[in-house]
């Protein structure tokens, strides 16, 4: 089949990649012209602006949109609405807040055209192994574009979870959950450090956990491979951003009344590593000296 596809960020890049190498015809857009040319280079169709994009699709025309969330893809999907036409497809492949996915799937029925929110997991190591596609929306729209989202994943790594808004929703309880996770085994190997008499190797540990252990994961063998490279993580500033889902799957869980505290936590562990030092932190120490007469470390 053919697509176009607007931003080719590590994520976009790897999609249309994928996509070229299983034969299909991808027309390619992006802000800056050389991941486009990089693109024509290895057979797809390079289009510098997103009106020849549009051109260059035969109706009905399917657009993944593989943006930032926020207002990057609001304003791409005001560019593309007069210059689509009815039957046509928007995908929105980035990490969206699935209520932005409802009110837009809305806005464009008004235009008749469709609106398909795909979750994607998989990162830079999508384009070979695959990325796991979570898509919502309209079953007959998402059955005409299942080629394209069987090639992007690997086997049994698609499924059509429910109507618009579904698969970001998904995607976004998926990113919760791997912040709790990624805080546990974070956690775990600073105990492990710690613990300084015994000489322990992380490297070594987390290889082991990957075998037969049964918190082994893909996440415990990236932080294996961080260990073999730099065994202190030296070459890290302890700083963790987030991008957002944290944030929202924690708002879902207070919207429907559903207890979540690791995540929460997690998140809250997140604005922790950002701040150079906590001034929670002295409020606790001054607390402690008023009540117990405790030590305290002045300030340098």
């Amino acid at each position: 089949m053919e697509l176009g596809l607007i931003g080719l960020g590590r994520m976009g890049a790897g999609m249309a990649r994928r996509l070229l190498r299983n034969g299909h015809r991808v027309v390619v857009n992006n802000r800056s012209s050389d991941p486009i040319k990089a693109l024509e280079a290895e057979g797809a169709v390079g289009a510098y602006s997103v009106e020849d994009l549009v051109g260059a699709l035969a109706a009905p025309r399917a657009v993944w949109i593989m943006l930032p969330a926020g207002d990057v893809t609001e304003q791409m999907i005001e560019t593309l609405v007069p210059l689509l036409t009815p039957g046509d497809t928007i995908i929105d492949g980035g990490n969206t807040n699935f209520h932005d996915d409802i009110r837009r799937a809305e806005m464009l029925k008004a235009h008749s055209i469709h609106y398909l929110d795909q979750g994607t997991s998989g990162g830079i190591w999508g384009l070979e192994k695959g990325f796991c596609l979570m898509v919502g929306g309209d079953a007959e729209v998402v059955r005409r574009l299942e080629p394209a989202f069987t090639t992007l994943a690997p086997e049994n790594g698609y499924a059509h979870v429910g109507p618009v808004g579904a698969g970001h929703f998904v995607k976004m309880v998926h990113n919760g959950i791997e912040y709790g996770m990624m805080q546990a085994y974070a956690e775990g190997f600073e105990i492990l450090r710690a613990k300084s008499d015994f000489n322990l190797n992380l490297h070594q540990i987390a290889g082991v956990w990957n075998h037969g252990s049964v918190v082994r994961s893909w996440l415990l063998e990236l932080t294996e491979e961080a260990f073999r490279q730099d065994p202190d993580l030296s070459s890290l500033r302890g700083y963790v951003d987030d991008s957002g889902e944290g944030r929202w799957t924690i708002q879902a869980a207070i919207d429907l009344d559903v207890p979540a505290p690791v995540i929460t936590l997690s998140l809250f562990e997140r604005f922790h590593s950002r701040q150079p030092e906590s001034f929670a932190a002295k409020v606790l120490a001054a607390m402690r000296k008023g009540f117990g007469g405790h030590a305290v470390k002045k300030a340098e």
